[in-house]
């Protein structure tokens, strides 16, 4: 996955109460509730801008991995005193986790459904914000020893199709891409996440997977990708929110904040989702 060169932009965080105004970002902690719309937030003239300290626990949908881990990593590297813990897996099984009781900082969710879960429990601080979009791709062993050219080739009886399972993010996409194009796919595996559908693909256990564009990406030649749909193809949103029972409120609201800037923005782009 190509990297760009300069060098991160440091967080100039601000304390307003709970919040954090992160000047990098171009968005104030409590614009993180606003939808897709972000406001510029600003430091005031000759405030000293504090140092970010402690530790921030955050649960992330799997397709994120890569990305999740870069900005992590930069956001660790501009804020010396901060420590960014993340965990993957089904953006379902993360919500549920967090209803459970997960000491949680900061979710990021595949989509508006998942985060809706935990929405509804009363767990988020604000609204969720859209951070990024994806779409689905198949991906297939190296060689293409299927010969899957086409979405309609899923449905044939001797290709071994992996899905993710309906009740995660890139299962409830795929089904929703297949019914739109009217493809009947009798799944050889239904996989608890988009990384376990991949990994389906790269040992050669199966012969096609759907999965998202990005994950294609990330796998780089251990797999070929095959595109499905246009422009009109259904796409999935990534949403991120503070949990209000966070156990370091203000370094979560910093970290969601540099997802939402420049840098942030830019990772994502670099690894294939859409943003702007």
């Amino acid at each position: 996955m190509p990297t760009r060169s300069r060098p991160p932009r440091l967080l100039a965080a601000a304390l307003v109460g709970l919040g954090v105004l992160a000047a990098s970002a171009g968005c104030s902690a409590s614009d993180l509730g606003q939808g897709d719309d972000t406001t510029a937030g600003t430091t005031a003239p000759g405030r000293a801008t504090p140092a970010l300290s402690g530790e921030v626990t955050v649960l992330a949908a799997a397709s994120l991995t890569e990305t999740v881990d870069r900005l992590a990593a930069e956001f660790e590297a501009a804020n010396p005193g901060t420590t960014v813990t993340v965990s993957y897996g089904g953006s379902s099984a993360l919500a549920q986790q967090i209803v459970s009781g997960s000491p949680v900082d900061a979710f990021l969710s595949a989509s508006s459904a998942t985060m809706q879960t935990v929405v509804d429990a009363g767990l988020v601080e604000g609204e969720p914000t859209t951070f990024a979009r994806n779409a689905l791709e198949i991906a297939v062993p190296a060689g293409d020893p299927g010969d899957v050219d086409s979405l309609a080739d899923l449905a044939d009886p001797d290709v071994s199709v992996a899905l993710c399972a309906v009740e995660v993010p890139c299962g409830a996409l795929a089904r929703q891409l297949l019914d739109a194009e009217g493809v009947d796919v009798v799944p050889a595996t239904l996989e608890p996440d988009v990384k376990s559908a991949l990994t389906k693909v790269e040992l050669g256990e199966v012969d096609a997977a759907l999965v998202y564009e990005t994950d294609v990406a990330a796998a780089g030649d251990r797999v070929q990708g095959v595109e499905v749909g246009g422009a009109d193809a259904p796409t999935t949103a990534y949403l991120g929110a503070r949990l209000r029972d966070a156990p370091d409120p203000t370094v979560a609201d910093a970290f969601l904040a540099y997802v939402l800037s420049d840098p942030g923005q830019d990772a994502l782009a670099d690894a294939g989702f859409r943003v702007g």
